[in-house]
Parts: structure tokens; sequence; C-alpha cells
């Protein structure tokens, strides 16, 4: 049967305790909906999810996100500002004036002015971006889980599959060799200053910065070819530099 509801099935199966481990994990039966458009920041986040014991599911876009949440009741939605069809803030005013009894949510983003957005769109708290430590993510979650204890430790996130990078790096040079109109060049821009945020790729993360401050077209076809050099890297387009 096709996915149509634009949620990725292996999140889920890959977010399942695996056998053996630990029948008290703290969150063990919660499910959390990621609303990210980022494979690789969907990776941390599982990684995460997967150490409490709860269950990841991923939506890619806003439209997708509303059609599983009409569908299904997630206990935690963390929702992403910088979607491709549209603002993450409008998806966290429509949970919202859905409520009472909806679901906790938290607002995510790189952007310096994410917090404030987030809240101000009435989420119940913040990610930033990279999502880097456990601990921090954690507290975050149990803070508004107050019938949830946890007590893990405050180990660093494992670091997350170099593959999801490159699905990243690959859907985004699409983009780009698409001749994007320019709301789209501002979306891939940020979504690639995102990526490479993650990746500690400081030269990445400008490059894309300036593309998307930039005027229609400028910056493109340099930003592409950064990006196929860290494709052809394979797994060490981690910090390529240029």
């Amino acid at each position: 049967m096709p996915n149509t509801l634009g949620v990725d099935m292996q999140d889920i199966v890959r977010s399942l305790p695996l056998p053996g481990m630990a029948a008290d994990l703290p969150l063990r039966g919660m499910t959390v909906l990621a609303v990210e458009d980022s494979r690789f920041a969907s990776e941390a986040l599982r990684l995460m999810c997967r150490r409490l014991g709860a269950r990841l599911r991923r939506a890619e876009t806003l439209l997708a996100a509303q059609s599983h949440l009409r569908l299904y009741r997630p206990d935690v939605v963390i929702v992403d500002l910088g979607l491709p069809d549209g603002r993450g803030e409008a998806l966290i005013r429509e949970i919202v004036q859905g409520r009472p009894g909806g679901p906790v949510i938290l607002g995510t983003s790189g952007d310096a002015t994410g917090r404030a957005s987030a809240l101000a769109a009435g989420a119940d708290g913040f990610l930033d971006k990279p999502l880097e430590s456990f601990a921090s993510f954690q507290a975050a979650l149990l803070r508004h889980l107050p019938d949830f204890t946890a007590d893990i430790g405050d180990e660093a996130l494992p670091e997350p599959d170099p593959l999801a990078l490159r699905d990243d790096l690959t859907r985004a040079v699409a983009v780009l060799e698409g001749d994007p109109d320019a709301p789209t060049q501002a979306y891939v821009a940020a979504f690639l200053a995102g990526v490479a945020r993650h990746a500690h790729d400081l030269s990445l993360e400008q490059a894309a910065q300036s593309v998307g401050d930039a005027p229609m077209g400028g910056g493109v076809e340099a930003l592409r070819g950064m990006v196929l050099r860290r494709l052809a890297a394979g797994d060490g387009a981690f910090g390529v530099q240029g």
C-alpha cells in the first residue's frame, strides 16, 4: 500500500527498541512526530527518541503533518520552522487551536530568532539546532511530561548516519540544478545552512547563508559546486572545505 501520508515508515521501524534493550525505558509507548525536512536532523532525533524508548514518526512537509494529525494523536510534535511548503509556526498555531488535550509541541530551528517565533506561535518549548546533547533533549521533553521521569545521564548524542547527510545533500543539489525561483532558492539555502551546521561544515554553512541573502541566482552555482564536491567525497563530506 502506498504511503499517502508522506510519513517516513523507515523512521518508525528504526525507532523501535532493539531486543535486549531495557524494558523500563522512561518514554516507552510514547509517539513523537517530527515535522522535519532534513533526514540528517531526523536521524539525530531518532537516536534520542530510541534512547528514551519513544517511537518516532516523521513528516517532511506541513501537508504531510496535517494529514498525519487528522488520523493519529502523537504525544509530542517537534516542528521545524523552515519547511518546503511553508513555515512551521503555522502548524504550531493550528495544533494549539485544536487543543485541549493535544500533544506537547516543541519548535526547532538553527535560526537565532526561532525560539521567540515558535513560542509566540504557541509552542510549549524549543530545541536549538544542531541537536547534539541528549541531556538537553531529555530535559526539554520531560519538562512538559510531568508524569515521566528519567535519569539516563548526560552523554552526547551518537553521530548520525552519514548516509542521512548524503540524502540531504543530494536533495539540495537536485533543487539547485532546477533553476529555482526566489522562494525556492531561499528555502534550499536555509535548508543547506542547517544541514551544514549540524555536520560542523562551516564553509558550506557560510556559503548557503550568503546565497540566502543574495539577489536571485547569486552564488547558486558556487554553492551547487560545493555540495557536489562533498557528495564526491563520500563519508568524507563531513568538514570538507571549499
